[in-house]
């Protein structure tokens, strides 16, 4: 595809409604843009960086997300369907703390569910699992009469 080379500096301009196809847009820098509502379709977005974003709501499908790194992150009622997860780790997760704007102080939040997985030589190690419930057995229990 032959491509014209048109490099475009927008600043305090509105582009709403704006459609962008077979367009070779490597290297872009948004700042302070808002998004919103925007849809990206068969796109390369290997390498790219997102900080300090608000990506409530967003569906991601047929996604390649390989090595992957997500970082300070409110993930609180999200749904993880139909994913490869061999050689993930999740490090350092934890319950909202006071401060948080999502805290309760009375601890009522929804429950985090793996629901039918195969969760095959899955390690847990140096966690609270207080609560924790596989296939309705509390474990902390059967540890305990171990």
């Amino acid at each position: 595809m032959g491509l014209e080379v048109a490099k475009m500096e927008l600043e305090m301009k509105d582009i709403s409604g704006s459609k962008f196809k077979e367009v070779n847009a490597e290297g872009l820098d948004f700042d302070n843009v808002n998004l919103s509502k925007s849809k990206i379709n068969n796109a390369n977005m290997s390498g790219m960086t997102l900080n300090d974003v608000n990506a409530s709501e967003v569906d991601i499908r047929n996604a390649n997300l390989s090595a992957t790194s997500v970082q300070h992150a409110n993930m609180s009622h999200m749904k993880v369907d139909h994913v490869h997860l061999f050689g993930t780790e999740f490090v350092n997760i934890v319950l909202p703390q006071e401060g948080d704007r999502n805290y309760d102080p009375n601890g009522d939040y929804k429950p985090i569910v793996f629901h039918n997985c195969n969760l095959s030589n899955m390690e847990i190690n140096n966690c609270d699992i207080t609560g924790l419930k596989i296939n309705g057995i509390l474990i902390e229990e059967l540890l305990k009469n171990k």
